[in-house]
């Protein structure tokens, strides 16, 4: 088996490591992608310190983006950090 190791890791590259998510908690690192285990509105603080909530995220949904908070309004759950 090849595991890349001599490969620099892009933007673009699939995750390395995982972390299960407590809303209204900072994250330990910034996400490269969010896994929604269970279906509802997803409340972040993106990396840029915008806050948005995405509606009605459906259940096995995996979101690229740069989270670095998921917010007490979220009602999703489940949620994987990817990173």
């Amino acid at each position: 088996m090849y595991d890349f190791h001599k490969h620099a890791a892009g933007q673009e590259s699939p995750a390395d490591n995982a972390f299960e998510i407590t809303i209204d908690a900072d994250l330990p690192v910034i996400t490269r992608a969010v896994y929604v285990g269970s279906k509802g509105d997803l409340a972040v603080r993106m990396k840029s310190g915008d806050e948005v909530t995405l509606k009605n995220v459906p259940a096995g949904t995996l979101l690229p983006i740069r989270v670095v908070k998921v917010l007490v309004a979220s009602t999703a759950s489940s949620l994987v950090g990817l990173y």
